[in-house]
């Protein structure tokens, strides 16, 4: 999807988060300049509207001017508040709108007949198809009017669809037309398809096509959000608070000046970071004084906002296993001043055997990042089974690693957070149910996050752990952020299992109680399978056994 009257290319994305000419955010004004600054694309869609990022399914701009007086910021806190009430607002001016529209469609059921009648909506046959794809394709509006004739016919199959059609067909028609409109392979688009009704998941589709918010995170170890906040509006900057669930977080939604480049941001002020990056340690929760690893850290947005929520005590071990990407993980750590984090690249999977023992562990694993396609594109094509078998299988081991360095003994912690910035079932919900099988002294918890959609604890003939429902799933469609995943486990001690020998001794204690007879231990008898079992043990801990004794 190519989007239309953007700012220059030559600046990095970052940077470009214009749209339109700059306007002047002034607390001190009580006048609305009516339409906001709006993110334009080609395509009008709903997503196009100025969202802001709301814990709800409504899209509505909540940036309308506030009745109460003037906004300052003294009463900076009541505007974010006034924002929520306005979302709620938007979201049943939403579920009217649905209602209406429901309405509407049964009233068009006779006029859908019509054009079924007429041809000029009807599904091409198998021999179709292959004409339209050897003679390369058809046109855009051909494929854009079919995907809602599809739509609206999947929508009530009983009444809608043509005699002696099966409802796969309609299905198999649908992804081809979303898979050619919007640039995916098929198999991507079929896989991502299959997570949505079929109404939702064009919303799904069409979400990937728009920028997100774009949002900053304040480092309270320089400053506070309302200082940061004035010193960017004094520079130009249009901007809001993201909403009640973060404290730290501010949407921009224009500005004079590169907002990856002012002097506040050089000044390790504020980090770029997008809003479904806060969610991953609002769950971690970390406490001061704490021991925490950072798995998979780079940048550094989560190791230095973990870093912040410590106040500088405590240590956080950052690591990344791409010893390129440390030198940015780096840079950032030093220009946020965090002064208790140390950076380490190591692979993740060889921990703990490098280090263990931490409070808490964030495991923000490598994944194939289908929830943040608006940002990079190329996902649409490069991704094949083979790569998500791949990814599920590397997120496994990291998982187990991950649970492995976290100290059950812990007094304030003992807990993981697993998240991925994907949307797939295979790299989520597989890999949590995963690690609970594995693991028998792991649990999952509340995640603490005010909003998102559970997780699946059903999906396409899988059944995973009931529990697995206190995992959050976010939608670019539902919440104006990117695709995340986040789940939250509870570490504790590992249950002992009775040895061989402890249940033999059971056996023979039975034996000798059932047959009266009085059954002893002869240690010399075994002191040449003892010894042989000690070797065996100081072998695979890489200690050297003493000399055999000669007999």
């Amino acid at each position: 999807m190519v989007q239309g009257d953007l700012d220059s290319d030559d600046e990095p994305e970052d940077d470009e988060p214009l749209r339109g000419a700059p306007q002047e955010f002034d607390f001190d004004s009580d006048e609305d300049d009516g339409a906001g600054p709006i993110l334009s694309t080609a395509r009008i869609s709903k997503q196009a509207r100025p969202a802001t990022i709301v814990p709800s399914n409504s899209d509505e701009d909540s940036s309308d001017s506030d009745e109460g007086g003037k906004i300052t910021m003294a009463n900076i806190e009541a505007r974010s508040r006034a924002l929520d009430e306005a979302a709620a607002a938007g979201a049943e001016i939403d579920a009217q709108e649905l209602r209406q529209a429901a309405l509407e469609a049964s009233d068009d059921d006779i006029d859908m007949e019509e054009e079924d009648i007429d041809g000029e909506l009807r599904l091409p046959t198998v021999t179709e198809r292959e004409e339209e794809k050897n003679k390369g394709g058809p046109d855009v509006h051909t494929v854009q009017q079919r995907m809602k004739h599809c739509v609206r016919v999947l929508g009530n199959f009983k009444k809608r669809a043509e005699k002696g059609r099966l409802r796969h067909e309609y299905t198999e028609q649908l992804i081809s037309d979303i898979a050619s409109y919007y640039g995916y392979n098929e198999f991507l688009a079929e896989k991502l398809f299959q997570l949505f009704s079929v109404a939702e998941a064009i919303e799904f589709f069409e979400a990937n096509e728009v920028p997100r918010p774009v949002t900053i995170r304040t480092n309270t170890l320089r400053t506070r959000r309302r200082d940061l906040a004035q010193a960017l509006i004094n520079r130009g900057v249009n901007l809001e608070p993201i909403g009640k669930w973060t404290n730290v977080g501010l949407q921009i939604f224009e500005s004079s000046v590169p907002v990856g480049a002012t002097p506040e941001y050089l000044a390790g002020h504020y980090m770029l970071q997008a809003a479904s990056s806060f969610l991953p340690v609002i769950a971690l929760s970390p406490q001061p004084n704490e021991r925490v690893l950072d798995m998979a850290s780079a940048p550094g947005g989560k190791a230095t906002h973990i870093a912040a929520l410590l106040q500088n005590t405590g240590v956080v071990f950052a690591n990344d296993a791409n010893k390129a990407r440390t030198k940015s993980l780096t840079a950032n750590v030093h220009r946020l001043g965090c002064k208790n984090v140390v950076v380490c690249s190591y692979d993740g999977r060889e921990f703990p055997k490098v280090m263990g023992g931490f409070d808490r562990v964030l495991l923000d694993a490598p994944c194939s990042g289908t929830g943040v396609i608006s940002k990079d594109s190329s996902v649409k094509v490069n991704k094949s089974e083979r790569d998500f078998t791949l990814l599920s299988h590397l997120q496994k081991q990291l998982i187990l690693c991950a649970i492995d360095s976290v100290s059950p003994e812990s007094k304030t912690g003992g807990y993981l957070v697993y998240s991925t910035c994907s949307v797939t079932v295979d790299e989520n919900e597989a890999v949590v149910d995963y690690a609970l099988r594995k693991r028998p002294n792991v649990t999952l918890v509340d995640t603490g996050l005010p909003f998102g959609r559970e997780g699946f604890t059903k999906y396409r003939g899988k059944v995973f752990n009931p529990s697995i429902g206190l995992t959050r799933r976010f939608y670019p469609h539902a919440h104006n952020m990117d695709g995340f995943f986040v789940a939250k486990f509870k570490i504790g001690k590992r249950s002992k299992s009775k040895t061989i020998s402890e249940v033999n001794d059971v056996q023979m204690t039975v034996a000798s109680a059932e047959s009266g007879d009085e059954i002893g231990f002869d240690p010399n008898e075994d002191k040449v399978y003892i010894e042989k079992a000690k070797r065996r043990q100081m072998k695979a801990k890489g200690l050297r056994p003493p000399p055999r004794e000669k007999e």
